[in-house]
């Protein structure tokens, strides 16, 4: 199979920008900026991953939000003089957001799956003057279909839409249920087109990447010591815990180091045998309120597999809970890990 023109190893997420931020005018133009795209690339990335959500972009009538379509045009000029390819990444819709805990209503309202289509032709048609080379779409940020059938059936409308207008645009392609690796095996992909890469995300073991996230509504109220790597919540310190977060831990209390890691990863590899496609992990990272040894130890070991297996990677993120610098663009020392 060819090799696609698009092609990227080390990125990072531009996370809360123009996806999953309610700041608009100064406050979002100067979360991020030309000086951090110059910034990564001397650090030593090859391309960055911009999420970007429909209630950013369009209004509820599907009319062009025009300040964040500026911002988004800015910065993937911004990349292109840097060097940095980019992956443009349509986040959450407002039928799908990947917290959702009802089945989402775009797995639900056929009419929805057009509507998606529709945003990914007006987002096509602002970005097909970009290169090929420097510029990939990826579909949508992790669904969470029930049924991982209706994943595979609106991706297909969607795909094809693109397809449609950019026969060999490259297409970010990931799994269902939070891109989870292990959902690999039922994933559908087109026949016959190598401008494809597929995609998955990593956050094994939870209790040490999301450690008191308290979105992780059970699981991030343990604040008990952790470690990695090994087993990440002690016995003595599991016991003392109650049922319910017990049985939320429990799968994910398991000894974790670099061989896990491989081990999880299986079905993306076997895939990618399969197809001869890239694999991308597009997301992956350790909250800051890990301690920092714990969470520098991950990062290597991480990045060990994912140089072993050729795996391309942008971790999340650049300037946020996981972040490569912090609220005031401080090097919290990550990317030093993370590039070695």
């Amino acid at each position: 199979m060819p090799t696609p023109s698009f092609s990227i190893q080390r990125g990072t997420n531009i996370s809360h920008w123009l996806s999953q931020s309610a700041a608009r005018g100064l406050e979002r133009r100067d979360r991020f900026i030309q000086a951090d795209v110059r910034r990564l690339a001397d650090w030593g990335f090859d391309h960055l991953r911009l999420p970007v959500d429909e209630e950013q972009l369009w209004t509820a009538d599907r009319t062009r939000e025009n300040e964040a379509w500026d911002l988004l045009g800015s910065a993937l000029d911004w990349c292109q003089a840097a060097g940095l390819r980019a992956i443009v990444d349509l986040h959450i819709l407002r039928s799908h957001y990947f917290n959702d805990v009802q089945q989402p209503r775009l797995f639900t309202d056929p009419t929805e799956a057009q509507i998606f289509a529709e945003l990914w032709r007006d987002l096509a048609a602002f970005l097909k003057p970009r290169r090929e080379n420097q510029v990939a779409y990826e579909l949508m940020n992790e669904p969470v279909a029930a049924d991982d059938a209706d994943w595979n059936r609106v991706a297909d409308v969607v795909y094809q839409a693109i397809r449609r207008l950019e026969p060999t645009r490259t297409i970010v392609l990931g799994s269902n249920r939070w891109n989870s690796a292990a959902k690999f095996a039922t994933l559908d992909i087109p026949p016959n087109d190598a401008n494809l890469i597929l995609t998955f995300h990593y956050y094994n073991p939870m209790p040490v990447t999301h450690y008191t996230a308290g979105w992780w509504r059970i699981g991030g109220k343990y604040t008990g010591p952790i470690h990695y790597p090994g087993l990440p919540i002690a016995p003595a310190d599991f016991a003392k815990l109650d049922t319910e977060m017990q049985k939320c831990l429990a799968d994910s209390n398991k000894p974790y180091d670099q061989g896990q890691m491989l081990a999880d990863l299986a079905a993306p590899l076997r895939r990618r045998q399969q197809t001869g496609l890239p694999l991308y992990c597009g997301e992956f990272g350790v909250y800051d309120k890990t301690p920092l040894p714990i969470r520098l130890a991950w990062y290597r070991d991480i990045i060990a597999v994912f140089k072993q297996q050729n795996i391309a990677w942008a971790n999340w993120d650049y300037r946020g809970g996981f972040g490569l610098v912090d609220g005031e663009r401080k090097d919290t020392g990550i990317a030093a890990a993370l590039l070695g």
